[in-house]
């Protein structure tokens, strides 16, 4: 428990670093004096903290957790203080860059440590309860960051982050004494890192200015795109010739791995579709404002955070995964399927019903297949498969926001 306190903060601080700013933005553009680029105060975070999250991962298994996570908090918080005093905005936006890389590390490696920690039955209880914290910090971020940027200043949503990280420091310090790392002096494999940040990043690029700073047919995108596949060939290339890889190919060897990532993947890229298209059906086909369409999205998230609770009561009882992430599928494919045969003439209860079994079976699955994977990996690959799994979470996520 003295494991979990520490890394319940963490994932607290990554949840509402995501989306804090977001109702922020207008107040820190008449602040700045800046109105271009403003989306890159949510898009630099995301995208430093989505490229470092493998290398968290990779490094703690050598490292060890504790020195690791110190590192990521440590850098969190300085970047933090240095948001909250920036004068410009690219300022800002190169702070919130370093914001995201101590960000990477929060999440990797505190989802590494559970499994470091806790018996492979007993995942699903405490995966629930960091899915719920992460689903309750996602939700809440808008809130929070709307309601201190009208009476406080928008700066205050950095400062808060300092007590806040020197108390997640303390506890992990605390609570991790007791992993120890495997040792050794690995050879990092920075030319693997590289390359998988090149993809990563040219993808993220591409799925954020599709259809907007670009056509989705243009030049440009291909090139994105072009720039993206090839530095996953290449990547593959490197991965089989590197004495220690950042992603060692014996993962994607493992067909449960496997299965389990790309299902993950798949559930995340749901859940960020609902999330983008509900609010325009609510609003282009009911006719609700801006403000009642989110509170009839609110059904859909709090299922999410129910179905992580599901996974965490039925895990320990039933003991094997498939049955449950059968459940949580079946559950999203029928919610989701429902939501497709809406039309203008089916009342407005039957969509809040639909939206509730998706959300169900979504959560449901996205903590199922968290536990799948990370039952599947040996010990000495927990921090490379977990990073590589939240990684390709956050392209499917990406993707599902494009695809709305």
């Amino acid at each position: 428990m003295r494991v979990i306190g520490g890394i319940v903060l963490c994932i607290l601080l990554a949840a509402l670093d995501q989306t804090v700013v977001i109702p922020a933005v207008p107040a820190i553009a008449n602040d700045l004096n800046g109105f271009g680029h403003l989306s890159w105060i949510v898009t630099a975070y995301l995208i430093v903290s989505t490229v470092t999250t493998p290398l968290y991962g990779k490094l703690s298994d050598s490292f060890g957790r504790r020195r690791l996570l110190m590192v990521a908090i440590s850098l969190f918080i300085l970047a933090s203080v240095a948001c909250a005093l920036a004068q410009t905005l690219p300022q800002l936006i190169l702070f919130r860059a370093l914001q995201g890389l101590g960000g990477g590390g929060l999440m990797s490696l505190a989802q590494a440590a559970i499994a470091d920690v806790v018996a492979p039955r007993e995942r699903g209880r405490y995966q629930g309860y960091l899915a719920t914290v992460w689903a309750i910090s996602s939700i809440a971020g808008p809130l929070v960051g709307g309601w201190v940027s009208d009476h406080m200043s928008w700066r205050w949503l950095f400062w808060i982050n300092v007590p806040l990280g020197l108390l997640a420091m303390t506890m992990c310090y605390r609570g991790l004494a007791h992993l120890k790392p495997r040792g050794g002096r690995p050879q990092v494999d920075w030319l693997g890192a590289l390359l998988l940040a090149v993809a990563i990043v040219a993808f993220l690029l591409a799925m954020s200015w599709g259809g907007e700073a670009f056509a989705w047919i243009s030049p440009e995108m291909a090139a994105l795109l072009a720039l993206s596949l090839a530095a996953v060939l290449l990547l593959a290339w490197q991965e089989r010739r590197a004495a220690d890889p950042m992603l060692p190919p014996r993962l994607f060897r493992n067909r449960a791995y496997v299965m389990g990532v790309g299902a993950s993947a798949l559930a995340a890229l749901n859940i960020f579709l609902c999330i983008f298209a509900l609010p325009l059906h609510f609003q282009l086909v009911r006719d609700a404002d801006a403000s009642m369409s989110g509170l009839l999205v609110v059904p859909f998230l709090l299922a999410t955070v129910a179905g992580n609770f599901v996974v965490a009561w039925l895990a320990p009882r039933l003991g094997r995964m498939r049955v449950i992430l059968t459940i949580g599928f079946v559950a999203a494919a029928v919610g989701l399927v429902s939501l497709a045969a809406v039309t203008v003439a089916v009342p407005t209860f039957f969509v809040l019903l639909a939206m509730t079994i998706g959300g169900i079976g979504l959560g449901m699955a996205m903590v199922g297949t968290l536990i799948s994977v990370q039952n599947a990996l040996e010990r000495r690959d927990m921090g490379a498969g977990t990073g590589a799994l939240l990684v390709l979470r956050s392209l499917g996520s990406s993707i599902g926001g494009a695809l709305a």
